[in-house]
C-alpha cells in the first residue's frame, strides 16, 4: 500500500523525544475499584510437507531462508544460533494468562496455538461481554470450543476435548468499556492473584467509528487494563495488540519506535520540513474531555454523526488517517505513560489475513480488510478499484502474527525487565505484495474458478483496473454500471425486474465509492514498516522454535497464498461454499 516503489524506501522524519507535557492521569482513580455484580478439515500435521514446501520456495534455486540469513550477514549482523532458543514452550508452561478481545479473530488463533503446543499451560482467563456467567460460558462454548478452528485440537484430545478446553479456559464476565473492567470483585481478586501475563486484544476497528466509542475502547480500555495490571503481583508481562498503521501519515521506512505522551505526527512532519505552521502536542486528556463536552452539548438525534465527524477531524489534524488508528495510537501512549516497572510488549501487525498453515491453511472468520474487495470482484460487482498499481498492500497471515507474539512474549516475559518493546509484524519492507500483482492473482483465480450465480452459471470477470484518481474511478464505475444495467435490463422479461436491476446497479456504485473512500488512505499508503526487531527475534529462536513458531514473511509466495490459500479459505469459511460448483468446493476442502 502506498505510492512508493517497493525498492525506493527511505527513512521518514525524525521522531520527537518524549514530551514533557502533563502526563495522562487515570480517570478512573489512582487505585482499581471493582464492580459487584461436523465438517472434515485437514489439520496442520496433515499438510506439514506441503506447507513446508510453500514456505521455502526457491528464488533462482536458492531457498528463501538461506537468502534471509545471507542478507542479515551482509548487513553486518552476526547470526547467533542458540540451541535453547528463546524458550517459548518452557516459558508458557504453568503460566496463567488473562486475554481481552477473547472471541475475536486474532485472539482465537492465539488461544488455539497455545493450547495445541503447550497443553500444560495454566488457566487462560477470557474477558467476555455477557450479562451473566451462564451467558459468558455459552459464548465460550459456541464461539470458541465449537469453532472449526479448534478441530485439530479436538482430534488430538478425542473424547476428552470438552473437558480439556473447559478446564483450561475460564470465561470472565466483563467489558473494557466499564470501570474495573466490569468484573466482580471476588473474580478480579482471583485473577489478580494468579495471572502472569495480560494480553489486550480488545479493539474497535471501524475506521470511521464514533469518536466517543473508539476512544472508550481503544484508549480508555488500555488505561483501565493497565490500572488492573498494577494490582497483579505475579505479573511478568503486559502485551498490547496494536496495528502498524498507528504510524499514521508517516512516510518511507518506519522504525519500530514507541509513542510517548504528546507525540503528534503532524507536528513531526512540520519539524522535519522546517514548517512555520505551528502544530500542538497531542493531549489525550484533552481529547477525552473534548468528547465528553461535545456529547453533553449535542442532541440525541445528531450526536452519532457529529461524533463520527469529530473523530476524523481530530485524527487528520494530528496526522492520522482515521479514528481507528488515531485512538489506537493514543492507547499506546497511555500504556507507555502508566507502565511504571511493568514490562510491556506492543505488537503491531499490518493487515491480518487468513492462516498460512496453522492449524490448517486458509482459516478465517468474517471479512478482513481486503476481503470485501475480493468478494465484490469475484461476484462481478467491482471490475476496478482506487489503488496505486505500484503501491503495496502490507499483509501478514494471522498464524505468523500469533507466532511472533508468542516469541516476543516469552523473550521479554522471561527477563522481566521494565520497558516498552515494539514489534512490527509486517511484509512491506522484506516481501512486498504489489497491487498490480494482487489484481492479477485475483483475475487468474476467478477465471479458473469462477463464482456461480443463483442459477448455477459461472460469473466471468475481466482484469481489474486500478485508478490513481477518485474522479477517474467514479466515472469508470458509473459507465460500467450503466452498461451492465442496460445489458441486464434488456434480458429482463418484466418492467419491475428491470427496475430492480437498475436499483441494484446503483447500490453497487455507492458501495464501490464507499469502499474506495474508506480504503484510499491505505491503498495509497506511502509508509513501509521496518521489522528489524521482529527479524532479530527470529534469529534468537532455535531451529525447533522456527519450525514450530515460524513467522518468516520473507518466505511467503504471495501468488500461492492469495490464489490457493486465502481466496479458497474465504470462499469456504466465510462464504460457506456459496457460489461454488461441486468441483471447486471439493478442491477447496482438500487443500485446507
Amino acid at each position: 500500500m502506498g505510492s512508493l516503489s517497493p525498492n525506493s524506501l527511505f527513512f521518514g522524519p525524525p521522531r520527537l523525544t518524549c514530551s514533557s507535557e502533563r502526563h495522562l492521569l487515570c480517570s478512573i482513580g489512582d487505585g482499581f475499584s471493582w464492580k459487584k455484580k461436523k465438517k472434515v478439515v485437514m489439520c496442520c500435521h496433515s499438510v506439514k510437507e506441503k506447507a513446508k514446501r510453500r514456505s521455502a520456495f526457491p528464488i533462482n534455486g536458492v531457498a528463501q531462508d538461506e537468502i534471509m540469513m545471507k542478507n542479515l550477514k551482509s548487513n553486518g549482523d552476526v547470526v547467533a544460533e542458540s540451541n535453547g532458543g528463546i524458550g517459548i514452550v518452557s516459558f508458557l508452561k504453568g503460566k496463567h494468562l488473562f486475554i481481552t478481545g477473547a472471541t475475536g479473530f486474532l485472539a482465537k488463533v492465539l488461544v488455539e496455538k497455545i493450547l495445541r503446543t503447550v497443553p500444560d499451560v495454566g488457566k487462560i482467563f477470557l474477558l467476555i461481554k455477557a450479562n451473566s456467567n451462564e451467558a459468558a460460558m455459552e459464548r465460550l462454548k459456541s464461539e470458541i470450543v465449537a469453532s472449526e478452528l479448534f478441530k485439530c485440537l479436538e482430534e488430538m484430545h478425542g473424547n476428552d476435548y470438552q473437558s480439556f478446553m473447559l478446564n483450561k479456559l475460564v470465561p470472565v464476565v466483563g467489558n473494557v468499556r466499564e470501570d474495573g473492567l466490569g468484573i466482580e470483585s471476588d473474580v478480579a481478586d482471583k485473577i489478580a492473584n494468579e495471572v502472569d501475563i495480560i494480553i489486550n486484544s480488545a479493539a474497535n476497528t471501524t475506521f470511521d467509528e464514533r469518536y466517543d466509542v473508539a476512544l472508550d475502547v481503544n484508549t480508555r480500555g488500555p488505561m483501565r487494563l493497565m490500572c488492573f495490571a498494577k494490582q497483579c503481583e505475579k505479573l511478568k508481562l503486559f502485551l498490547q495488540v496494536s496495528t502498524a498503521y498507528v504510524n499514521g501519515e508517516r512516510q518511507g521506512k518506519i522504525m519500530e519506535m514507541p509513542f510517548c505522551m504528546g507525540d503528534s505526527i503532524a507536528r513531526e512532519k512540520a519539524v522535519s520540513e522546517s514548517s512555520m505552521i505551528s502544530h500542538p502536542s497531542l493531549d489525550a486528556d484533552a481529547e477525552m474531555q473534548l468528547v465528553s463536552n461535545s456529547t453533553n452539548a449535542s442532541q440525541d438525534s445528531s450526536v452519532a454523526q457529529q461524533m463520527k465527524e469529530l473523530g476524523l477531524k481530530r485524527a487528520k489534524m494530528h496526522g492520522w488517517q482515521d479514528t481507528y488508528v488515531f485512538t489506537k495510537a493514543m492507547g499506546e501512549m497511555v500504556i507507555n505513560n502508566m507502565r511504571g516497572d511493568i514490562p510491556v510488549v506492543t505488537v503491531r501487525p499490518s493487515v491480518i489475513e487468513s492462516t498460512f498453515k496453522e492449524p490448517f491453511p486458509g482459516w478465517m472468520e468474517g471479512n478482513r480488510m481486503m476481503d470485501p474487495i475480493i468478494l465484490c470482484y469475484g461476484k462481478g460487482q467491482l471490475s476496478g478499484f482506487l489503488a496505486d498499481p505500484n503501491g503495496v498492500l502490507d499483509v501478514v497471515p494471522v498464524d505468523m502474527v500469533v507466532n511472533a507474539t508468542l516469541a516476543a512474549m516469552a523473550k521479554h516475559g522471561s527477563v522481566g525487565k521494565p520497558g516498552m518493546n515494539v514489534y512490527h509484524i509486517a511484509s512491506s519492507v522484506v516481501n512486498p505484495l504489489v497491487f498490480k500483482d494482487l489484481s492479477r492473482f485475483l483475475f487468474e483465480h476467478f477465471e479458473s474458478s469462477p463464482y456461480m450465480d443463483s442459477k448455477g452459471r459461472p460469473i466471468h470477470v475481466s482484469r481489474m483496473k486500478l485508478f490513481h484518481d477518485m474522479d477517474d474511478f467514479s466515472s469508470y464505475i458509473l459507465s460500467d454500471a450503466m452498461e451492465r444495467t442496460n445489458r441486464l435490463s434488456k434480458a429482463a422479461s418484466h418492467e419491475k425486474v428491470s427496475e430492480r436491476i437498475k436499483n441494484m446497479c446503483m447500490k453497487s456504485i455507492e458501495q464501490a465509492k464507499y469502499l474506495a473512500d474508506i480504503y484510499e488512505p491505505y491503498t495509497f499508503y506511502s509508509g513501509r514498516f521496518d521489522n528489524t526487531n521482529t527479524e532479530t527475534l527470529m534469529k534468537e529462536m532455535s531451529e525447533e522454535e522456527r519450525s514450530g513458531f515460524g513467522f518468516n514473511v520473507r518466505g511467503i509466495d504471495w501468488e500461492d497464498y492469495i490464489t490457493n490459500v486465502h481466496i479458497n479459505g474465504l470462499r469456504q469459511h466465510v462464504m460457506k461454499g456459496r457460489g461454488m460448483c461441486i468441483n471447486s468446493l471439493s478442491s477447496s476442502i482438500s487443500t485446507t
